[in-house]
């Protein structure tokens, strides 16, 4: 394996209400806030008129963070507000799902029921035959396509053969 030069740092997702989801994130998922929810305008922040573009005037954003420092970066848009009439496809170029890894799988997957997530599996699967890794597809309730799974991503992939 070659050397790794970088690592994910974070992940930015847009929802159409903050509050609710850092409230969700924390319940289903334990993630902690470190920054926010705070208000980004464009007449006042000329670095994210360049990121957004522009027609870009307001954002609300916070910041979350798993048990292994990687970060989850919370968008609400104001102006233009969050267009949640297009579902989430897996099929689209760009983002597909984002993928969490829990101590106790059937645990989260209930705490996700019961706080509004859907579940989009049948069941949790294994990912590997005669193996312990375990995974489960889901959305949050604002509709992002999200993923669990039991076991850590290397010590899951690596030397698995299709």
């Amino acid at each position: 394996m070659s050397e790794v030069s970088s690592v994910i740092g974070h992940i930015g997702l847009c929802v159409p209400r903050i509050e609710e989801a850092i409230d969700w994130y924390g319940k289903a998922l334990g993630l902690q806030v470190i920054s926010g929810p705070f208000e980004i305008k464009a007449d006042e922040d000329a670095a994210a008129c360049d990121v957004f573009g522009p027609e870009f005037r307001s954002v609300r954003q916070a910041h979350m963070v798993g048990a292994n420092g990687v970060g989850l970066e919370l968008f609400e848009f104001i102006t233009p507000a969050v267009d949640t009439s297009v579902p989430a496809s897996y099929w689209r170029a760009g983002y597909s799902h984002l993928c969490f890894v829990v101590p106790d799988i059937e645990a989260a997957e209930e705490r996700i029921r019961s706080l509004g997530g859907r579940i989009r599996t049948r069941r949790i699967w294994p990912l590997f035959r005669d193996q312990p890794y375990r995974f489960l597809h889901f959305e949050d309730p604002f509709g992002n396509l999200l993923e669990l799974h039991s076991h850590g991503y290397e010590r899951t992939f690596s030397n698995q053969q299709p």
